[in-house]
């Protein structure tokens, strides 16, 4: 059997918890004062929205639960709901200000799943476009990416509130 490795994310996996005492996402819901240093997009009393630091392609954000579990079970079905009426809104935001052809929406639960940050559930955005994949970031260690994490960024966050409200 062949293997893939996805090299790039050992930065991420193995260095979050160094900069940060406890949980990286628990940290930036309680400190709403750094919105914009950490990325977020968004935030209600029940979730927020923030880019990925280390993103599988330009736009990659994520919707998070302020409370802090690793269980989808154990979260409220009401913040679930919302949660994903949300997903919905960020598809729309994606498509209209990225011009995405698709995205990928997902949740990896558990380490043994694929989650880098598996003590608490996340919901991924991943904006794709035809011909944006290919073997060059598992084969050269490298991401290709056609746009400044800033830019789209700064692009999201001023056409946010027109989607979540």
């Amino acid at each position: 059997m062949e293997k893939l490795y996805a090299p790039w994310r050992t930065q991420y996996v193995s260095t979050h918890k160094d900069r940060i005492d406890g949980c990286v996402f628990c940290y930036i819901k309680d400190n709403p004062q750094k919105a914009e240093e950490l990325g977020v997009l968004y935030s209600n009393e029940d979730f927020f929205i923030v880019m990925n630091k280390y993103p599988y392609s330009p736009g990659h954000f994520m919707i998070i639960p302020n409370f802090h579990t690793d269980k989808l079970e154990e979260l409220d079905p009401q913040i679930w709901a919302k949660m994903s009426l949300y997903a919905q809104k960020g598809v729309a935001l994606l498509k209209d200000t990225l011009n995405a052809q698709g995205v990928n929406i997902g949740m990896n639960i558990g380490q043994i799943s694929g989650a880098g940050i598996a003590e608490h559930i996340h919901l991924h955005l991943v904006p794709r476009w035809m011909g944006d994949t290919n073997f060059i970031t598992a084969i050269g260690d490298t991401r290709v990416y056609s746009s400044d994490f800033e830019k789209i960024y700064k692009r999201l966050l001023d056409e946010a509130p027109k989607y979540f409200k």
